[in-house]
């Protein structure tokens, strides 16, 4: 299981990749595994505002729809719209290509909130 050290991580099993005030969001290794087959991301909150831990889009596999919850507080700015006509970039490319949203977030406060990569690897006993 790939969990990178570079990133950032939440309890929902969504990833965080901080550059300035920008966030890139996408789902880790470990709940693409345990989804199955992508074969659909819905994200319908671009350009809207919203809270840490709001629902901002699905992800459905063959078997199931899960919600994605925004890690940090902050408008959603850019969606990766190449995962309308390849989400399975998401199961083959978790951290790269299948990235799905990038957040200018608002509270820079909220990223102590984030789980290290240490942690995650302790919350899905990697």
């Amino acid at each position: 299981m790939n969990i990178p050290a570079d990133l950032k991580y939440t309890k929902d099993h969504e990833w965080v990749k901080v550059e300035g005030d920008t966030a890139t969001v996408g789902i880790t290794d470990f709940a693409q595994g345990e989804l199955g087959d992508i074969v659909y991301v819905e994200v319908e909150t671009l350009d809207e505002t919203l809270e840490a831990e709001e629902v901002f889009g699905t992800v459905e596999a063959v078997k199931t729809v899960s919600d994605l919850f925004l890690p940090l507080s902050g408008e959603i700015i850019e969606f990766n719209e190449a995962l309308e006509d390849e989400p399975e970039s998401v199961n083959t490319d978790p951290y790269g290509a299948g990235w799905m949203i990038k957040i200018k977030f608002s509270d820079e406060s909220q990223l102590a909130d984030l789980m290290s990569a240490e942690d995650y690897k302790a919350l899905v006993g990697a």
